[in-house]
């Protein structure tokens, strides 16, 4: 389970990287937000995972 957590919050980063970066590139805010928002959401998911991780050792 830790492993698909972990591989989904790094696809989520991946898109919300790519999302902003779109949103620079034809000088979309709204798309720029919702990638920055996106990022921050992956890596809150990927903090969960690591304090589970350190947990169960």
């Amino acid at each position: 389970m830790a492993r698909k957590e972990k591989a989904r919050g790094k696809a989520e980063e991946v898109k919300g990287t790519a999302k902003e970066r779109a949103g620079d590139l034809t000088g979309n805010e709204s798309l720029q937000a919702r990638g920055k928002a996106e990022k921050a959401k992956a890596n809150l998911r990927q903090a969960k995972e690591k304090a589970k991780d350190a947990f169960k050792k």
